[in-house]
């Protein structure tokens, strides 16, 4: 959609293509929500979790942010949109999921490895030195690793980053080690069509399977 005419229109068409052949079903969706899932996910247009992992209205409470990141509780700033969400999606709707899903092509990894390019964006920049420990264990590793793989693993420990931050909030922790909430880490590879799931056992993102 190139304009907001055209979003108008497509408010329209949703109405009569799918809210009133619907209708019942929208109709409990005005008394509350009640999902079972959390997803933080990045702002990239091209990565809308609800179509990528076929929901319906009700079913997920979405976080975005530039590269998925969540900061750590030490990091955290006194007004900070994507821990707020979080806490109510934990406190209030009683959340048994939290997923983290990172991408490929991400722009934000983009500027986290070529701070040029955001040097004179403070709030980006500033967004994404939250990030800045996953870039300096890559360059310790392996700092000739190819341009390429350095974006795509980079994409993948911002992920594995966010969720090692939420457990840094106790009111998540807990629940955690009580089995009342579980975290999930996924990563969209775009070029290949591919949903990855981080194995925790072989320490990698491995193709997600229909169990």
């Amino acid at each position: 959609m190139q304009n907001f005419h055209e979003l108008i229109q497509g408010f329209h068409n949703f109405k009569e293509d799918y809210f009133l052949r619907e209708r019942e079903f929208f109709d409990q969706l005005v008394h509350g929500q009640r999902p079972k899932t959390l997803v933080i996910a990045c702002c990239d247009s091209r990565v809308d979790p609800a179509i990528l992992l076929g929901c319906r209205p009700g079913d997920l409470f979405v976080v975005r942010s530039i590269a998925a990141i969540v900061p750590d509780v030490e990091k955290a700033g006194k007004h900070d949109a994507v821990v707020s969400a979080v806490e109510y999606g934990v406190k209030h709707l009683h959340i048994e999921n939290i997923v983290v899903m990172g991408h490929s092509n991400c722009g934000g990894i983009h500027g986290l490895l070529h701070p040029e390019t955001v040097a004179n964006e403070l709030y980006i920049s500033r967004w994404l030195c939250l990030a800045h420990p996953v870039l300096a264990e890559l360059e310790h590793e392996d700092p000739k690793e190819p341009a390429s793989i350095r974006a795509r693993r980079c994409e993948e420990g911002s992920v594995l980053m966010s969720i090692d931050n939420l457990l840094s909030y106790d009111w998540i922790k807990s629940r955690v080690d009580e089995s009342t909430l579980e975290l999930h880490a996924l990563y969209y590879d775009m070029a290949n069509g591919t949903m990855n799931v981080w194995n925790a056992a072989k320490e990698d993102f491995e193709p997600a399977t229909i169990k």
